[in-house]
């Protein structure tokens, strides 16, 4: 047992100053209370914030989609690219761009992440030997970092609605549902005890799985773990609704509410594009809304409904999807600033008289908890040590106390003010440092390099 000492800490009951962190053997927080004594930490202590949706590989191409076609650019050439760049990726290059991108999200205060995981074989589709070959790659790569994994394998059967054959790059994603759950199980029975690890399933998208695949994968899911997280991409572009609605008859969210029990243990990612009915369905039923807004930004895909959703006790969270951006800071700023540019509003999402860097904060923390299945998301007894220190002596953040120090930590500036990372009771960042981040950028230059040849 160790107790550390921080000259804040944000609680659910609001903020200790100075506070103290009682960490037990466990990785769990055994008690918080007011006072000084312990191992002297100091800076802000906050709850180390979950990343619920990644696509790991797609850090490498950050920054290479930025010129637009002859005839215009969209979500859908944006995807074309995408499928060019994968077919260059060996499980060596996938372990490497991993590893780079998870010691980033760690330095930048996220301790934990749920990977959305299809990159799954060869370039032409052949099978590794071990068919859990990339899901283990990505593994590694979180366990050498220390950040923790919620591992989802995804499931790609149809190249389009309709149950279209899959084609091209896609190849590297599919699988039928009695070959996705052998890979869950592969990773539930490998590492499934071993500490910060969860395995849930990711039904890529309504358009690429069938109807009966969904409901296989769902009903062997459930007899492995009926807790186990399950994501899916849905109503991210307006292409996607109007295919869903000529196949189907109903929109994409409509459509999987009325198929399917959504519960909280769902996320649904992007949700972009919903009708004020799906809006207050989507809330009712205690599922996360998955946001990425800086790759919807990047993608164009449009903006959530936030307003209409917090108004209806939706639950929220972010993640970073193609990486853009590795940063839960400009997550936050943009998914407020996205509607104030809508609504020619100032503080959309504040409550009244309220602040909005911590409303934000806190949905956040609470969303990206369930949807990466981890007891976390607060410092308080009980939950997982996930803790972030920022630095109290910053210029951004000295004279600011309270909910004050969470608005300025979102909206002034872009400086990187995280100091200090523990995730499950053990410190993996420390004075903004990852003890392997020079040898991990080494690799994920040499690889780069190679991609470029």
């Amino acid at each position: 047992m160790t107790v550390y000492a921080f000259d804040r800490v944000l609680t659910p009951d609001g903020w200790l100053a100075p506070g103290r962190v009682e960490v037990g053997g466990d990785g769990r927080i055994a008690g918080v209370e007011a006072g000084e004594r312990g191992e002297r930490i100091g800076g802000i202590a906050l709850p180390g914030m979950p990343n619920l949706h990644s696509h790991a590989f797609q850090r490498a191409m950050a920054g290479l989609t930025e010129r637009a076609g002859p005839g215009g650019d969209s979500f859908w050439t944006w995807r074309e690219v995408m499928y060019g760049f994968v077919d260059r990726l060996g499980p060596d290059d996938a372990g490497a761009v991993a590893a780079q991108l998870y010691c980033e999200m760690l330095k930048a205060g996220y301790t934990a992440v749920a990977e959305f995981h299809y990159l799954h074989h060869a370039p032409d589709g052949s099978r590794y030997d071990d068919l859990a070959e990339m899901a283990e790659r990505v593994t590694a790569a979180a366990r050498r970092t220390g950040i923790a994994l919620t591992l989802l394998p995804v499931l790609y059967d149809a190249g389009g609605f309709g149950g279209a054959p899959v084609g091209g790059a896609q190849r590297r994603f599919a699988n039928d549902a009695e070959r996705l759950l052998r890979i869950v199980e592969t990773m539930r029975r490998r590492h499934g005890a071993e500490p910060g690890f969860r395995v849930g399933l990711a039904p890529h998208s309504l358009r690429a799985v069938r109807p009966g695949s969904l409901a296989e994968a769902l009903a062997g899911l459930d007899s492995m773990d009926g807790d186990a997280p399950v994501h899916i991409h849905i109503a991210e572009q307006t292409g996607e609704v109007e295919d869903c609605i000529a196949r189907s008859g109903r929109r994409p969210v409509e459509w999987l509410l009325d198929a399917h029990d959504v519960g909280p243990r769902w996320c649904l990612v992007h949700a972009t594009h919903m009708t004020d009915g799906e809006t207050r369905a989507l809330a009712g039923t205690g599922a996360v809304a998955g946001l990425c807004p800086t790759t919807e930004a990047n993608l164009g895909d449009g903006l959530f409904p936030l307003e209409a959703y917090l108004r209806a006790g939706g639950r929220l969270g972010i993640g970073s999807d193609s990486h853009v951006s590795v940063s839960p800071v400009e997550e936050l700023r943009w998914l407020e600033y996205g509607q104030r540019l809508a609504s020619r509003r100032r503080n959309v999402a504040a409550p009244p008289g309220g602040s909005t860097g911590a409303r934000l904060h806190a949905a956040a923390l609470d969303g990206g908890a369930w949807a990466t299945a981890r007891e976390a998301g607060a410092i308080e007894a009980g939950k997982t040590a996930d803790i972030v220190t920022l630095d109290a002596t910053h210029p951004l953040l000295v004279g600011k106390t309270g909910d004050a120090i969470l608005d300025a930590w979102i909206f002034a500036g872009n400086a990187n003010l995280v100091r200090h990372v523990m995730v499950g009771g053990r410190w993996v960042v420390r004075d903004g440092r990852h003890p392997e981040e020079e040898v991990i950028a080494s690799e994920f230059v040499r690889t780069m390099e190679r991609l470029a040849e």
